[in-house]
């Protein structure tokens, strides 16, 4: 006998689901996004935020699914967002305005955490964003080393999250 329950009780199942959230575009209660992404990649949108002078804009991020560190801005795709739309909500939720970007990802890249299970898989895309240098930071409400603060970078710093290496080259070239 096996512990795989019939295709009644997972309809079951299903449409309480369904009952439960019935528009997923407007997010998800935490334990079914948690459940969504132990079973299926999750894709998001980075934004490598620089201005006219070279400088990131990175964040500080203190969380238990990425750890503690600088990273940049980005956030996952919801069911029926465009990338764009990803984009915008993005730089209005983390930065607090809307910025420039170019149309076309510069990175595509695939993250596998053999570790963890959940949030263990994205697709990601990085999308080069523009501010000017007069841009200052919200920070007023923010410590520095608290999740949410932002600061200009003139290259990657040490304590970039393990998870962003991958945008160690953006974050060090004037792109």
């Amino acid at each position: 006998m096996t512990n795989m329950i019939d295709d009644q009780e997972i309809k079951i199942h299903t449409e309480a689901l369904q009952k439960a959230v019935p528009d997923p575009s407007a997010g998800l209660p935490d334990d079914i996004f948690y459940y969504i992404s132990r079973t299926t990649p999750l894709v998001n949108v980075d934004l490598l935020i620089k201005d006219e002078n070279g400088r990131t804009l990175l964040a500080w991020r203190d969380d238990c699914h990425t750890g503690v560190g600088w990273h940049v801005p980005g956030g996952i795709v919801r069911f029926k967002e465009t990338l764009e739309e990803r984009i915008v909500r993005v730089a209005e939720c983390e930065i607090g305005m809307a910025v420039e970007f170019d149309s076309a990802p510069i990175a595509l890249n695939q993250t596998i955490n053999s570790q963890r299970d959940v949030r263990g898989h994205f697709i990601s895309l990085l999308y080069k964003c523009f501010l000017a240098s007069t841009f200052k930071p919200m920070n007023e409400n923010i410590l520095p080393g608290r999740a949410g603060y932002l600061m200009w970078h003139d290259g990657c710093p040490e304590n970039l999250l393990q998870i962003q290496h991958m945008y160690r080259v953006f974050v060090d070239n004037d792109l």
